[in-house]
């Protein structure tokens, strides 16, 4: 035994000294790379394979022939840059991508795509810090930074340049085979899966990571320099104030992350919205968003296209409905207290409040909605026609909703304090996400109140409706952000309420009882364009009755 030990001292050096420093050719290192890369990163995608498999009764060997076509696509890709100097940098931009991805799909249940890409980059620092904790910092370290140090450290055997294309073509002709035998043996199976699951291609990291970043870049480098497009330059008052009696004064206030289901003046349990169950508003109670991304329902709500038309590009090249308004004459005001408007502002007078330092109500590192009323008075004053007042919440972004409202809203406790969702339990999340929309519930009052204050000299009126819904835990998802075609209702289905003075009623010849019976009508972010022309009586060509929620009900 004694003299075995110095034989297993030398084999454990040999060992180390391999993995910390090993030594192979370059076909050798994109087929571990992709092995690793099939088994470690695609946590959320097996977990979703399984559970297809387990309800559609698939056999052990199609689960296996997923698992050798995903090796052999991804390895036909990284062959593609398995030559000198291109190789290593390449495969820790993949790896270090593939780990953001798999933190994210596994922690969150989110879908890495270029929505999500351009939301990221569009979001502030306080927004993209929340996201960070210890355990995103050890996907990191154990998937990406550990590999990554590997591949750097490696000793690459590289041949001339003509057997190295070689040995490339054959990796990529074998892999190409061994696809093809695969989906020979299984066209059924995949058929299948692709026509019944068609969303786990997604799912399948890195290859839509990578493609989403890419497709990204590449459309922004090619995009060239960017020309709005007017839109409405035709718009008019239909009727001035001076032929009403007095200005309008509209206020619209968009939402954040706020999902129908949990605000109780459309039917949930809690009392959420103590304030709102007691004034006169009016909740639709079956509208949906855009988009699940504020990125897409942002530009999407304030533009003219819908949601089946509508395209990021279409979005940033085209003016929308602030820039109507204006063309007609309203005064236009945006104030800020998100991560920005998304261009939808960039041409109207706005307000950026996120960096106020207020003792009220900028005192926890981020400014609370409050801030958004803060000399708002003094504005109305100097109106001096009709005004139309966009206020963007923080409302519910999460994951740290218990950042979203102040101490005296803390109602329903214990509260998830973390950003690792998935670690809290089910009613300390939802006991954190609801304190957000009882502090919402306050913030929209105080508008009502605020809007009451001027109903001698105006005829007020206040709209509300959130840019996408928010998963808080079922079906193990949780925030937004996925595809909109599998997206779970509660990223789609949003809260709408509408408030109006009497005086708006009266002067707009506006049927308040016509109104009340279209609650249940199905709606969306397409009808607030025209809605919002009509609401106003602005004319133009660009304006569809069909999609104005008010045209039916003017007297």
């Amino acid at each position: 035994m004694e003299n075995n030990k110095p034989l297993e001292r030398s084999f454990l050096k040999r060992t180390m000294v391999y993995v910390l420093h090993p030594k192979m050719n370059s076909i050798q290192l994109t087929l571990v790379i992709s092995v690793l890369l099939v088994f470690f990163y695609n946590n959320g995608f097996w977990a979703e394979i399984l559970k297809i498999a387990a309800n559609s009764q698939q056999n052990r060997f199609f689960l296996g022939s997923i698992f050798l076509l995903l090796v052999a696509f991804i390895n036909c890709c990284l062959s593609l840059v398995s030559f000198k100097y291109i190789l290593k940098p390449s495969l820790v931009l993949i790896l270090l991508i593939a780990t953001l991805a798999a933190y994210f799909t596994k922690t969150y249940g989110i879908i890495i795509d270029q929505s999500m890409i351009n939301n990221i980059l569009a979001a502030d620092v306080g927004a993209v810090s929340e996201l960070f904790n210890i355990k995103m910092l050890y996907y990191v370290v154990v998937l990406g930074a550990i590999p990554s140090f590997l591949v750097l450290r490696a000793e690459i055997r590289y041949k001339s340049f003509v057997k190295e294309l070689f040995m490339v073509l054959g990796t990529v002709l074998t892999s190409m085979a061994v696809i093809v035998v695969v989906l020979v043996l299984f066209y059924k199976d995949y058929i299948s899966l692709g026509r019944n699951y068609n969303y786990v291609r997604h799912l399948v990291n890195p290859v839509s990571s990578v493609y989403e970043v890419v497709s990204y870049v590449k459309r922004t480098v090619t995009s060239g320099k960017v020309v709005v497009r007017p839109i409405g330059e035709d718009a008019r008052m239909e009727k001035t104030w001076q032929e009403r009696g007095r200005k309008n004064l509209v206020i619209l206030v968009v939402g954040e992350a706020a999902r129908a289901r949990n605000f109780s003046v459309n039917g949930y349990d809690r009392k959420t919205n103590p304030f709102l169950e007691k004034e006169d508003i009016l909740s639709f109670t079956n509208a949906y968003s855009c988009g699940t991304v504020s990125s897409t329902s942002v530009p999407c709500m304030f533009s003219h296209f819908d949601r089946s038309s509508f395209s990021d590009t279409k979005g940033e090249r085209h003016e929308g409905l602030l820039d109507v308004f204006s063309h007609a004459g309203v005064q236009v005001l945006w104030r800020e207290n998100n991560s920005g408007c998304r261009g939808v502002c960039s041409r109207v007078e706005t307000e950026v409040l996120t960096d106020l330092l207020d003792d009220d109500f900028c005192s926890s590192g981020e400014c609370q909605d409050m801030i958004l009323l803060q000399g708002l008075q003094q504005y109305i004053n100097r109106a001096g026609k009709d005004t139309f007042i966009v206020l963007h919440q923080k409302g519910s972004y999460g994951p740290g909703y218990y950042r979203r409202s102040p101490p005296e809203f803390k109602t329903f406790l214990p509260e998830c304090t973390t950003n690792q969702l998935q670690e809290c339990r089910t009613e300390e999340l939802i006991n954190a996400y609801d304190n957000t929309i009882l502090y919402t519930d306050y913030f929209l009052d105080q508008v009502i109140n605020l809007l009451k204050k001027n109903s001698v000299q105006f005829n007020t009126a206040m709209l509300y409706l959130s840019d996408y819904g928010e998963s808080l835990g079922e079906k193990n998802i949780y925030l937004h952000g996925l595809p909109y075609v599998i997206a779970p209702d509660e990223q789609k289905h949003i809260p709408f309420i509408l408030w109006f003075s009497d005086a708006f009623f009266e002067n707009n010849s506006l049927d308040k009882n016509c109104l009340q019976r279209k609650v249940d009508d199905n709606l969306s972010h397409d009808n607030l364009f025209h809605s919002a022309l009509g609401l106003m009586g602005i004319k133009t060509a660009m304006y569809e009755k069909d999609l104005d929620i008010f045209a039916g009900c003017k007297q």
